[in-house]
């Protein structure tokens, strides 16, 4: 699909989220074009909503729940939980894809958040988990190549609300892709993204 075309979407299959891992997505992406991760740190299957207000904005998405997911075995041994942090990255994930869908935002990075309250967890057998993100702002800087959006994000698991994740924030920044790893080159070492 065209660019173009990507900016209009008001949901997304799974396929298409896996096409958008893995850069196969469009025809004609920018330059460094802001990406989900692939799996297994995908944490969404399809993205059911997506609405755009200006400044604001809202998106949802949902992830089916395997009893052979990879986290279960490892997380705790005789006591599966899917880990809280998964959920977080999820709301960042979900963040960094309204920044792509709202223009042509570069490298994405989660930028923190605030509270995140946690009163329930994901276990084997839960069915299928929804992830509610309301965009409080979202906003360009292009003299700094920067593009950020926060938003408030809810996690439920068979429709019931167990996280709330306050303030997340996840920035698209220009010239920080390390595109050939694993070779070691300028962008192999992490750090400080922009240096005063």
């Amino acid at each position: 699909m065209k660019f173009e075309e990507f900016v209009k979407k008001t949901s997304l299959t799974k396929e298409e989220l896996l096409q958008h891992a893995y850069g196969q997505l469009l025809e004609d992406p920018p330059e460094d074009f802001v990406r989900l991760p692939a799996p297994p740190m995908l944490m969404l299957d399809r993205v059911t909503e997506i609405d755009r207000q200006g400044p604001r904005g809202r998106i949802v998405a949902e992830k089916d729940i395997h009893i052979d997911d990879w986290f279960f075995s490892c997380h705790f041994v005789g006591d599966p939980v899917q880990p809280g942090c998964l959920g977080v990255d999820a709301i960042w994930q979900m963040i960094g894809l309204y920044l792509g869908l709202c223009g042509p935002a570069p490298s994405g990075r989660a930028l923190g958040c605030k509270e995140v309250d946690f009163f329930g967890q994901i276990r084997p057998y839960n069915q299928i988990i929804r992830y509610e993100v309301d965009i409080r702002r979202y906003t360009v800087m292009k003299a700094r190549g920067v593009a950020m959006a926060i938003g408030t994000g809810k996690v439920f698991v068979d429709n019931e609300h167990i996280y709330t994740v306050h303030d997340a924030k996840v920035g698209g920044f220009q010239d920080i892709a390390y595109r050939d790893y694993p070779r070691r080159s300028e962008r192999a070492i992490g750090g400080i993204m922009e240096k005063e």
